[in-house]
């Protein structure tokens, strides 16, 4: 393992131990020292607890035992709550909302609150916490909305207005970079939420506004993703399944649940992957053939995640045919992005999850022929993933030739999630053919 760690925006909580340390004002040595003087025979080196948070290396028993005590959290939780999910780490996410519309506006308002401020760059939701709430979206059928009689009257052509701004706000993320796109993503939301608070409308029209929360809740879920603020992606997806569920849609909010189970796999927990696009994959009920492609992909990458070649190749299967059906009048406006270079890119990267590197450059080459300069971000990222392919392929220095181009592309839209596959990327080549230029371009970026 690299011991190089990802450059983070700032305030950032990497890993649940160094939101512990902010809260309790403790440096690296100064938490070795807590836990020393309860067990008595550890040496006192800041690297020991540099390495838990940023390594993912895990302290043994004796240790967790002395922090545990330190943090007055019981024993019985280190058996229930493997490490390091015990630690404290402040407000939880909600997800016992009720699936109505009161339900939606709690999640809504609670996201709204809490989101733009939560600095954790850590899943909190996981395990059955995070599938039972997926698997409750599925099997939960959504209540009828009423009028809301309030504030002024809303119309369909004032829903219409908002409607028809996604297109452009959909782009704010590949021009520029989650962190930037997210707080005028936030803002839209809670302009959306305010009307359905004060205003007055038919069902149909609240319907609409519902489905409207629920695609700008998963826009600021994901550039909060990209961003490397995970816990505020959870806090906006969560609200934003909510929404999808008051708005009686199913294929939106198998398309926010398919952008939590891609967090999911981010940070390894490939069960909960497939937990989670399988459920995508099954709740969204009678779909375009655009639509059931996307989904497949997804549930086919999960599937290679686990070593399950067999089904991910089937289902790589139905989402080539679903796609060659081509786009049809009636697909919903979100799936638009989910075009021939989205497509190649997502089986590029479910047969490098493979195994298949030669396949996985096929379609990745294949991507970034039709990606065009609107899609940068992705352009990005898929340029640091050909990388990879060739550098396991044998080829390091062509490996070196992508990484230089996709440098500029990310200091062009920030994204914490193509510095850490870049890094990452660079790391994987072998230390002969990595070049005096790319070292110093990427310690600039790291700076």
């Amino acid at each position: 393992m690299s011991g190089r760690v990802p450059p983070q925006l700032g305030g950032v909580f990497v890993h649940p131990l160094s939101y512990v340390r902010a809260e309790r004002g403790w440096t690296y040595q100064d938490l070795v020292n807590v836990i020393a003087r309860r067990v008595g025979n550890m040496a006192r080196r800041r690297e020991k607890a540099w390495r838990w948070e940023h390594w993912g290396t895990m302290p043994d028993r004796d240790t967790q035992l002395a922090l545990a005590a330190e943090l007055g959290v019981s024993e019985e939780l280190l058996i229930t709550h493997p490490w390091p999910d015990w630690l404290p780490v402040g407000d939880p996410i909600s997800v016992d909302f009720s699936w109505d519309q009161a339900g939606s506006m709690l999640a809504l308002n609670q996201a709204l609150e809490k989101a733009m401020m939560d600095r954790r760059g850590f899943m909190q939701l996981t395990g059955m916490s995070l599938t039972a709430f997926a698997t409750d979206w599925l099997n939960v059928e959504p209540t009828q909305l009423l009028s809301v009689l309030r504030g002024g009257r809303i119309t369909g052509e004032f829903v219409a207005q908002i409607e028809a701004g996604l297109p452009r706000l959909r782009l704010l993320g590949d021009n520029y970079g989650g962190q930037r796109a997210r707080k005028l993503l936030d803002a839209e939301l809670g302009m959306v939420v305010e009307v359905l608070e004060k205003s007055s409308y038919t069902p149909a029209v609240a319907q609409r506004l519902h489905g409207l929360a629920a695609e700008l809740g998963r826009l600021a879920g994901f550039a909060s993703f990209d961003a490397g603020l995970h816990s505020a992606a959870q806090r906006y997806w969560v609200a934003a399944v909510h929404s999808a569920h008051a708005a009686g849609d199913r294929a939106v909010g198998a398309n926010i649940l398919k952008s939590m189970a891609l967090q999911c796999y981010d940070f390894g927990k490939f069960a909960d992957f497939l937990a989670i696009a399988r459920t995508a994959y099954e709740s969204a009920g009678d779909v375009t053939p655009r639509t059931a492609s996307m989904l497949a992909v997804r549930l086919a990458r999960a599937h290679a995640s686990v070593g399950d070649t067999a089904e991910s190749r089937r289902l790589l299967g139905i989402a080539d045919t679903q796609f060659e059906r081509g786009l049809r009048e009636d697909d919903p406006s979100w799936v638009d992005y989910f075009d021939e270079g989205e497509f190649h890119a997502q089986v590029g990267m479910c047969h490098l999850d493979l195994g298949d590197l030669l396949r996985a450059d096929s379609h990745l080459d294949k991507a970034l022929k039709h990606f065009s300069e609107v899609k940068a971000l992705d352009q990005t990222t898929y340029l640091i993933m050909q990388a990879r392919v060739q550098n396991d392929l044998g080829n390091a220095d062509q490996a070196g030739d992508l990484l230089n181009q996709a440098v500029p592309l990310v200091e062009q839209v920030p994204s914490q999630r193509n510095v850490n596959r870049l890094l990452a990327a660079h790391d994987r080549l072998p230390e002969d053919t990595r070049r005096s230029d790319l070292n110093q371009r990427l310690s600039t970026l790291m700076g």
